[in-house]
């Protein structure tokens, strides 16, 4: 019996017949099509937006982290922790590497491993559109689909261009993350209607939002930064962490909110190179007519300092604040336990956790094992990267495997 997804009359009257037909011109969608192409494949890729790689052109600050050479599969959150092995092994961050370098694109790494273009994310999607021209896939941009069916072994695709035929098709729709790019939760449609299962999509590397005791502090620092460790159970990341108008952002509180369950809190540590209460009890020892608002901005930036020295009754010298006051001053610096009340939603949200399950699609070819000729890759699916590049690199790498199959 044939399968369908939201039948509509396509606006347009024409009909062609390929053998595969991809859905997302991301970053996975071009890399499969142009996989796909090469091996003589007739491919066509089509997207509801005008123009290809929208979520490339925004990323890394518009230069792209395009990859990380630290990449492996402890990178990645998915119910299997082990699916994403296979694709990775067989498409690396040097594979990535070998043809950025062969399109002559210039680079750099900066902390961790993340590389980014020296010039322009738009030289990545350049990158992938001539990839895809020279495989000669056919590319029908600003294209809806409205109707897929399945039966006798192929697909049927109803578009606002006309009826396309396809013997395998790949979902490269992406997730919900960055609506004003044109996300939407189409993927996840298809792949309920062909009867998988979902991972409930959540937002992932998003900025997290608190109620008005921490907000107030944190729209008072607005703008500060500094380096920080924060914790929730036993993940942790040692990163920037960055205070805004809206609660806490910056490289580790993001890396935590995919990580972060509602109702349950986070530990941060604000100077994880400096034992603060070590450091204040030294200077009352060693300089004790310091203001302690002074020693404490040795350890702190000082707005922050200002702020924390506020919560407590004037402005002392060391030597009139008593031991366990400069240790509780100590700990929270160090261990500074609040509880999120949110996050900013997908309207922020770097990736969507959550997605299409593993468990009927083969780690090997990304095909599905409910619908031979069905293929899901990229954000679509439930494997979700680190940030800095890991989530492009996972683009990158299901894609190649579903190039190779569909």
């Amino acid at each position: 019996m044939p399968i369908h997804v939201a039948a509509m009359v396509p606006s347009s009257s024409y009909e062609i017949s390929v053998d595969v037909a991809v859905i997302g011109a991301g970053a996975a969608g071009m890399m499969c099509a142009f996989q796909a192409g090469r091996r003589g494949r007739r491919v066509w890729l089509a997207d509801h937006r005008n123009t290809p790689g929208e979520k490339i052109r925004i990323s890394g600050g518009g230069r792209c982290n395009f990859t990380n050479i630290h990449t492996d599969a402890s990178r990645f959150i998915s119910e299997n922790p082990h699916f994403c092995k296979s694709a990775l092994n067989q498409y690396t961050a040097d594979d990535f590497i070998a043809l950025v370098e062969k399109h002559g694109i210039s680079y750099h790494e900066k902390k961790l491993g993340q590389l980014f273009c020296d010039h322009s994310a738009k030289d990545i999607i350049t990158m992938l559109t001539r990839e895809c021209q020279d495989a000669g896939v056919d590319v029908a941009l600003g294209t809806t689909i409205s109707d897929i069916s399945a039966a006798d072994g192929a697909y049927r695709l109803e578009t606002s261009r006309g009826s396309v035929h396809a013997n395998s098709v790949v979902i490269a729709c992406g997730g919900l993350s960055i609506p004003k790019i044109g996300a939407t939760g189409f993927g996840y449609e298809i792949a309920r209607r062909f009867g998988h299962r979902i991972i409930t999509p959540r937002p992932g590397l998003v900025p997290l939002t608190f109620s008005e005791d921490v907000l107030d502090l944190c729209r008072g620092l607005a703008g500060v930064s500094v380096e920080a460790s924060v914790r929730h159970g036993n993940i942790s990341f040692d990163e920037g962490l960055l205070f805004t108008h809206r609660g806490l952002s910056g490289p580790s509180i993001l890396q935590i909110s995919s990580y972060w369950q509602e109702g349950g809190d986070i530990a941060v540590n604000l100077a994880p190179t400096v034992d603060a209460a070590s450091a204040l009890l030294d200077d009352k020892a060693s300089h004790p007519r310091q203001d302690s608002q002074t020693a404490l901005a040795r350890i702190l930036p000082k707005r922050l300092a200002n702020r924390m020295m506020d919560q407590l009754p004037g402005k002392r010298a060391l030597a009139e604040m008593a031991d366990k006051d400069l240790r509780q001053l100590g700990e929270a610096v160090n261990r500074w336990n609040v509880t999120p009340s949110g996050t900013e939603g997908y309207r922020t949200a770097e990736v969507t956790l959550g997605g299409v399950a593993t468990d009927d699609i083969s780690s090997r070819t990304m095909e599905s094992r409910l619908h031979p000729g069905l293929f899901f890759i990229g954000e679509v699916v439930d494997v979700t990267g680190h940030l800095g590049g890991y989530n492009f690199q996972w683009a990158w790498s299901s894609g190649f495997a579903a190039g190779q199959h569909a």
